[in-house]
């Protein structure tokens, strides 16, 4: 007994290795070799390539194609019709994939729909991405980027609400109460 779902029009190919409690829905493709951790969803028409790994609890939405060198760590939140790149110069009459660049999305970060994350960057640890953003360089943690091409723009706490920090460098989250601060352009968890 299997103890991921999927729909049975998913396409599941030998060796794609699948974590206990995951939901794989309509249409998806997961190759050989991929990973995907426990308690995952993948939504409609979702392509998961060769060795991408896929932590714990992580939500990928409609639409969206992870290509070899995408790295999601536990919890990330990929947003509908979110594209990842993977070469930062393609041509269809070279081949480069030995040219292949990882991006890696770091635990707890938010992508939003229809964003497109440029091959080579690293999104931190809660980061926030704006829907309809261009990232074309690594955010850092807790930082809340948009536009294009993404700006920081704020902070945001683990709960994903913004972060105002007073005179001390100091602020606390709005949901959770959680304390943080700025310290060098760096955000951190208080405690």
């Amino acid at each position: 007994m299997e103890q991921f779902q999927a729909h049975p029009t998913a396409v599941i190919d030998p060796g794609a290795e699948i974590g206990a409690g995951t939901q794989i829905w309509h249409f998806c493709h997961l190759m050989t070799g991929c990973r995907i951790g426990e308690g995952c969803n993948l939504g409609q028409n979702v392509f998961v390539d060769r060795q991408v790994v896929v932590g714990n609890r992580v939500k990928v939405q409609n639409n969206v194609s992870l290509y070899q060198g995408v790295l999601l760590e536990d919890e990330v939140f990929v947003g509908p019709s979110v594209v990842f790149t993977n070469v930062i110069n393609p041509r269809s009459f070279i081949e480069r994939k030995q040219e292949f660049r990882q991006t890696v999305v770091e635990r707890g970060a938010t992508i939003g729909a229809n964003a497109t994350i440029v091959c080579g960057v690293r999104i931190g640890a809660y980061a926030f991405v704006g829907a309809g953003s261009v990232v074309t360089k690594s955010v850092k943690p807790y930082a809340l980027v948009r536009g294009n091409p993404a700006r920081h723009v704020g902070w945001v706490g683990r709960g994903g609400n913004p972060l105002l920090f007073n005179d001390l460098g100091l602020a606390a989250c709005s949901l959770t109460g959680e304390q943080y601060r700025i310290d060098g352009g760096d955000v951190f968890l208080v405690g």
